[in-house]
């Protein structure tokens, strides 16, 4: 299994952080088109049921978490661009571990923001077949990084990576406890 993961996963050989962050884009805008357009709206389209959903919360609630999450992706992918020397695109993967900005929240910043995106539709359009798809796509985007993403970063990083498991969650922030300075 080790073998076949380290045949896709190729650390970037590129040094420009400009044209890291144009790679990180166009990743960016191919995921986007598929994960967060073409697949919901096929979602749509096969489970046309509208969800009784008052239209202006729906449109704002899902607005405010679309923009959330784009930000938060483009923040990441600054990060990957200059601090980790990669894209999160597995043949142009970084050569160092992101652990700085949203990095310092939670290890899966950008799927965090990725999923938002598509909940963030699945308000806009409230549309059985979108949530459904949200729905599906938080799973298998949890499953993959328990059972991929996780496993790599231990064989490529090792005690770097368990370090940083070890005091950052991987999908919910942690609350500062009574007393604790917040970082």
């Amino acid at each position: 299994m080790r073998e076949s993961r380290r045949r896709w996963i190729r650390p970037s050989t590129t040094r420009s952080a400009s044209a890291l962050w144009a790679k990180s884009l166009l990743n960016a805008g191919l995921f986007f088109a598929i994960f967060m357009v073409l697949l919901p709206w096929g979602a749509a389209w096969l489970v046309p049921v509208s969800l009784p959903l008052p239209r202006p919360f729906g449109l704002a609630a899902g607005a405010l978490l679309v923009v959330v999450g784009l930000a938060i992706w483009g923040r990441c992918l600054a990060v990957f661009s200059r601090n980790a020397e990669g894209t999160p695109f597995p043949l142009d993967a970084p050569r160092r571990l992101a652990t700085t900005g949203p990095f310092t929240l939670v290890r899966n910043p950008i799927m965090l923001g990725e999923l938002t995106v598509i909940w963030g539709g699945a308000l806009v359009f409230a549309n059985l077949g979108v949530v459904g798809y949200a729905a599906l796509m938080s799973v298998a985007a949890h499953l993959g990084v328990v059972y991929v993403e996780e496993p790599e970063l231990r064989e490529r990083f090792g005690e770097q990576y368990e370090a940083y498991a070890s005091r950052v969650p991987r999908w919910l922030p942690r609350l500062a406890r009574r007393g604790e300075a917040q970082s």
